[in-house]
């Protein structure tokens, strides 16, 4: 019985490169996308035992539709980092943890202020309001939230907000602007997520794929 196709999206940068990387090492021959142009559709590769060759269909794509591929079932399986998870998913399933592009997210603010102190709402700047409102509805802590697309360390600079919550690796940028992590939200990293229909339709090729790929990140 022929296997049935897999579609795997991939978030495109950083996340894409340390996939392809994965892929590589579980048989994939991923020179077609190490050398792309601009082509975001490709079908790659592998040799099994007795020679005979699987294909995998991958597909390039922001972070955020990753999410919007897997829950509308046009594509089978995604890799995309667990920030996106947060802010975006709502009905998937998240499968495998690939334990790179590794960070936090946190709360984080001006330099040696005590931030719960006082009386009024605070104002919190970040890239990610969903992951934030939930976080403080949780916290039973009432906060305005400002969305910000670019630099939020700049939000408690300018006096816009009195914190931020953003995805934090070394804390660089924060020491360099005089800001400092006040309290850790969530581990991150990249995960393997699957739609619900295509693990019920395909699940002897999705579960072979997931092996392998584990086998792998547990190799790296």
């Amino acid at each position: 019985m022929k296997n049935k196709l897999i579609k795997l999206v991939l978030n495109k940068g950083r996340i894409e490169k340390k996939a392809i990387e994965i892929l590589h090492e579980s048989g994939y021959d991923v020179s077609e996308l190490l050398d792309k142009g601009r082509k975001l559709l490709f079908k790659i590769e592998k040799k099994n035992d007795t020679g005979e060759a699987g294909e995998i269909e991958v597909v390039l794509a922001k972070a955020a539709d990753v999410i919007t591929y897997i829950e509308h079932g046009v594509c089978d399986v995604g890799i995309v980092g667990k920030d996106t998870i947060m802010e975006y998913g709502k009905s998937f399933y998240e499968v495998l943890d690939l334990n790179f592009e590794k960070c936090k997210f946190s709360l984080a603010g001006i330099k040696g202020r005590k931030f719960y102190n006082g009386y009024d709402n605070k104002v919190i700047a970040t890239k990610y309001p969903n992951v934030t409102k939930k976080y403080f509805m949780e916290k039973g802590y009432d906060v305005e939230i400002v969305k910000i697309d670019g630099s939020v360390e700049l939000a408690p600079l300018l006096g816009l907000a009195d914190g931020i919550v953003d995805l934090v690796a070394t804390g660089e940028t924060l020491r360099e602007n005089g800001l400092e992590v006040y309290e850790d939200i969530a581990q991150i990293s990249s995960r393997v997520i699957v739609n619900k229909a295509s693990i019920k339709m395909k699940k002897n090729e999705i579960d072979a794929f997931i092996r392998t790929v584990g086998a792998v990140v547990n190799r790296l």
